[in-house]
């Protein structure tokens, strides 16, 4: 099977569907995320779950990594040789557009409804959230734009399937992707 890249802006839902898709197709997920933060971990930060990003430690860690080209690109040459050799469900914010290999999806969410799950996931108020999700983007839309040209949350040429997230859940999406995933013969039927 070839290897399924998830892409989206933050709390558009793709670590949820990873995991769905990882559970119904009994293949491994790996994301960006888990990369960086090991390379955190290195650099003596403390990161923990999905909502560590949302943390000032974790804002603070994406701030000096811009500061740092070599992050990202060694995550993404990490990632890309996973999604080389297939049978396993990717989250990243760059690899739809770096690898030839993949099929390629984007959830799509509005901020709004982004900044929702984001409070939801993590018992935070909604106000502040908005505001970290606009952090959040920003700092992605310029760090991508410097280091790859890329216009990251705007360009979805790269992308076989693009999805509208706001009103289906999780396990909708992970159906919908599957669903073309058996239509392009991808997958078993």
């Amino acid at each position: 099977m070839k290897a399924i890249i998830i892409s989206g802006m933050p709390a558009a839902g793709k670590t949820t569907v990873a995991w769905i898709l990882s559970g119904k197709l009994g293949v491994p997920v790996i994301g960006g995320g888990e990369i960086l933060k090991e390379m955190a971990i290195d650099r003596g930060y403390k990161p923990g779950g999905e909502s560590w990003w949302d943390t000032p430690d974790g804002i603070k860690f994406l701030r000096e990594r811009e500061t740092n080209p070599g992050f990202d690109k060694e995550v993404d040459a990490r990632l890309e040789e996973k999604i080389r050799h297939g049978n396993i469900v990717v989250t990243s914010y760059t690899a739809p557009w770096l690898s030839k290999d993949g099929f390629k999806v984007w959830l799509d969410a509005g901020e709004k409804n982004r900044a929702e799950r984001m409070a939801k996931r993590d018992g935070s108020d909604i106000a502040q959230t908005i505001s970290t999700t606009k952090i959040r983007d920003d700092e992605n839309y310029r760090l991508y734009k410097k280091l790859y040209n890329m216009e990251f949350g705007k360009d979805k040429v790269p992308f076989d399937l693009i999805i509208d997230t706001n009103n289906i859940n999780a396990g909708q999406v992970a159906d919908k992707i599957i669903q073309k995933l058996k239509e392009l013969k991808l997958i078993d039927a």
